[in-house]
């Protein structure tokens, strides 16, 4: 039996009352700290660590996401911590939300029922979505860990979703980085865990 992105997240977020940490990625962190506040699309936001984060240094922020479950906890979290934020329910491959914003967050858009194309497809319409003068950042896994029954699966490198973006001559690469932090297995194992880091800036 198929699968669909929403039938899969929406049961992933629904095994318990709380997935993530809630603190905002450190990438965007990193990527976004120093940026003045605007407009922030965040796709794929989960249960709103990086909205709530990106709103509470005064970014009007929407986050998109295929599981309600996780939008109505991004709700949540914002409320709690005393920000506002609004959601939008899409399955990125088949809907997109409007608009241009000056920072376009992609964090780990890899998903166990994701087919060829699709990540590449939404990164483009990211872009896309980028006002003059923004920035589209983009973090992704380098590798799963050895323990993981993704452990062999490709992940994208920086310039395989560069090729893939095909930007026009009014883009510039602000960072284009490997980050490597420590990961602690199931069982206790150690290993780094490389990610991938990708900022691009639309000059105009």
């Amino acid at each position: 039996m198929t699968t669909t992105a929403q039938e899969f997240w929406e049961a992933f977020y629904s095994e318990r009352d709380q997935v993530w940490s809630g603190k905002p990625n450190p990438l965007l962190v990193r990527e976004t700290e120093h940026l003045e506040p605007g407009s922030a699309l965040d796709l794929g936001c989960a249960e709103g660590g990086d909205a709530v984060w990106l709103a509470s240094r005064g970014w009007r922020v929407l986050g998109v996401d295929v599981s309600q479950v996780a939008l109505d906890r991004a709700l949540r979290h914002a409320r709690d911590a005393g920000v506002e934020i609004s959601v939008e329910r899409h399955d990125l491959k088949e809907t997109f939300p409007e608009g241009e914003y000056d920072l376009v967050s992609a964090q780990f858009l890899h998903s166990p029922v994701e087919e060829d194309g699709e990540r590449d497809s939404i990164l483009g319409r990211a872009a896309r979505a980028v006002a003059p003068g923004g920035v589209l950042v983009i973090g992704g896994h380098a590798g799963a860990p050895s323990w993981s029954e993704h452990r062999d699966h490709y992940f994208p490198t920086t310039k395989d979703v560069l090729d893939h973006l095909k930007l026009a001559d009014n883009w510039i690469v602000i960072t284009d980085d490997v980050v490597e932090r420590p990961l602690v297995g199931p069982d206790g194992q150690r290993e780094a865990r490389k990610d991938n880091v990708l900022t691009v800036k639309r000059l105009y």
